[in-house]
């Protein structure tokens, strides 16, 4: 298994534990998860930060849950494994940053058993890093197909479906 971190920045020597900057609601028990974390993304789901960070975006998947009739309306004839939206006000930075994929060593970290999300309570040192100056040619690598849209808004009855969806950084859509 491998983890990762993906930035804007070229040179974090050590990864220290961080709060969120906007804390969420969390179940009782769950609260720790706004606190002081690293938090890192496996390889499988990985293209969900393959974006400038705070660039909303959705992504989805089928699981083996998924409805025929959800495939056919929300998936369609996509040969990739997800699909990821943005709004075209974020085509021109898409297009335009370069990020850093660093591996992070795994022996710190405990999974939340929530779409590839693992974390740190611990400082963690970076493994490699690898520069990304194409995001397109990433996301295609990985086998996302990147749908670019006016708004995020359409997809917001995506949450009622039999399909995985993961919704980042939603706060800053144009609506």
């Amino acid at each position: 298994m491998r983890l990762f971190h993906f930035s804007e920045e070229s040179d974090i020597d050590v990864f220290e534990p961080q709060p969120v900057n906007i804390p969420s609601t969390r179940a009782p028990g769950s609260e720790w998860l706004n606190g002081p974390l690293v938090w890192a993304i496996d390889e499988w789901h990985q293209p969900m930060y393959l974006f400038p960070r705070d660039c909303p975006r959705i992504l989805i998947w089928p699981v083996p849950s998924t409805t025929p009739n959800d495939l056919r309306i929300y998936w369609g004839a996509s040969s990739h494994r997800m699909i990821a939206s943005i709004e075209w006000s974020w085509l021109e930075k898409l297009s335009g940053v370069v990020l850093y994929r660093y591996e992070l060593p795994v022996n710190s970290f405990e999974s939340l058993d929530d779409a590839g999300m693992w974390v740190s309570r611990t400082s963690v040192k970076p493994i490699n890093v690898e520069q990304i100056n194409d995001i397109r040619s990433a996301l295609r690598a990985c086998e996302v197909e990147l749908r670019i849209m006016p708004s995020l808004s359409p997809l917001k009855d995506l949450w009622t479906t039999s399909m995985h969806v993961s919704g980042i950084r939603l706060r800053n859509t144009s609506e």
